[in-house]
């Protein structure tokens, strides 16, 4: 009875996929008559992120008190997620070279959708690189927050605003309780939009299933199936690494105890932005303090993506592959490792995010931009396992970044019955 009343609302969710799935395998493409129940869900979703990233992130620094606790809590994040990208890269390269996706893929395709899109790339805007990076972090116009869009310039003004309200002493006080304020209601908010969750989650999760049957043809099976090995083996094998570096054994039983809800949420919205009020949740129920929770899970939905990183080694071996080029020499698997962790860090934390990841691999290599479909088809159908690895991946690096603020026994105390539990 204990355990199906701590697991009662990820049973549910659970349940609501594996129906879900069925009725997807079942319906085929017509199971998109369900896709406007799944797409209430989302847009629900969605609406509360802008309020709910900005509330959150600077109420998290606001309410510090300390320059110094948040200069560490930043250079926790920067430190955890660099080293985690890094480590999802090497296992993807290794993972490619030893099983080559593009084996017994036709390279004439290239040509057909070189001929079919070559109009459509001729009218593509090109943007230098310098720039790409200014409309990465900033807007030119302060209404262009408010989007889901704009979530890594949402979040960057958030901290802004934070380190202003701190700056602010004993005037910016009031602004600290509006901020705490303003993110307890929004939550609550999340909360009355997660009982409709099942019904939500179940319709989209049967949609997507529906129309990516017929998508997983030929050479992409390879890449699919592929990619699938080695989100398993990042998925159970590093984050339970990532776990125990974090906490120990308590560590351990704290982020799997807690891992199912995220989990089943990114595997059913393929969102990181979808599952941000989600992690928050769970991340502070594995013991990960409010105001760490509230910056890294946000900031990691935007710019920490394993399973992004893992993805963009494919799309890059997979390219290379059908072009003839090297992809074996020191030099080509330093790049490779590279290239898909920025990939990793400019995707969008949105179903389909990855147009820009992709435009940046075929900039980089020099592909021409007509073969973009050809990646965005292994982003389609790697879509939920990459979520899976992006967004979940956030909460075990929460509870890392705790470890790197408050000390190897952070966790202590603050779990219930953990003691009981572990031993």
């Amino acid at each position: 009875m204990k355990f199906l009343k701590g697991y009662k609302s990820s049973i549910i969710l659970l349940g609501s996929i594996i129906i879900g799935g069925i009725v997807g395998m079942v319906m085929g493409p017509k199971a998109s008559v369900l896709q406007p129940f799944g797409d209430l869900f989302l847009n629900l979703m969605f609406t509360v992120i802008v309020p709910l990233v900005f509330f959150s992130v600077a109420s998290a620094i606001a309410n510090m008190g300390s320059m110094k606790r948040l200069g560490k809590i930043m250079l926790g994040i920067v430190l955890v997620f660099t080293c985690t990208a890094f480590a999802a890269a090497i296992i993807g390269v290794t993972g490619a070279l030893i099983a080559n996706p593009t084996k017994g893929v036709d390279p004439g395709i290239i040509q057909k959708v070189i001929a079919d899109t070559a109009e459509t790339a001729q009218k593509s805007e090109q943007t230098g690189l310098l720039q790409q990076l200014v409309n990465t972090f900033t807007v030119s116009d302060f209404v262009s927050l408010f989007s889901r869009k704009n979530m890594l310039q949402l979040i960057v003004f958030s901290i802004i605003f934070g380190i202003g309200t701190v700056l602010s002493g004993e005037k910016g006080k009031p602004i600290a309780k509006l901020l705490e304020s303003g993110t307890t209601v929004v939550m609550n908010v999340v909360k009355i939009i997660m009982y409709y969750a099942p019904i939500g989650l179940g319709c989209y999760f049967a949609t997507v299933i529906g129309q990516l049957g017929s998508q997983i043809l030929q050479g992409y099976l390879r890449a699919f199936i592929l990619y699938v090995v080695l989100a398993i083996i990042y998925y159970f094998g590093m984050f339970t690494l990532y776990a125990f570096i974090a906490g120990g054994k308590p560590g351990l039983f704290s982020f799997w105890k807690n891992a199912i809800a995220p989990s089943i949420t990114a595997l059913a919205t393929c969102s990181s932005a979808a599952c941000i009020p989600v992690n928050l949740e769970y991340a502070k129920k594995m013991g990960v303090t409010d105001d760490i929770a509230e910056t890294v899970v946000p900031l990691g939905a935007n710019t920490h993506k394993d399973g992004s990183v893992i993805g963009g080694v494919l799309k890059i071996v997979f390219l290379m592959g059908l072009f003839g080029k090297d992809m074996t020499s020191v030099k080509a698997i330093v790049g490779i490792i590279c290239v898909s962790y920025l990939v990793g860090a400019v995707m969008g934390a949105i179903p389909g995010g990855g147009m820009i990841g992709e435009m940046l691999i075929i900039s980089v290599y020099g592909f021409p931009p007509e073969v973009l479909p050809i990646i965005a088809v292994i982003s389609t159908i790697i879509d939920a396992p990459a979520t899976l690895l992006n967004s979940t991946g956030n909460t075990v690096c929460a509870m890392m970044v705790a470890r790197f603020v408050e000390g190897r026994n952070w966790i202590a105390g603050k779990v219930e019955n953990l003691g009981k539990a572990v031993s």
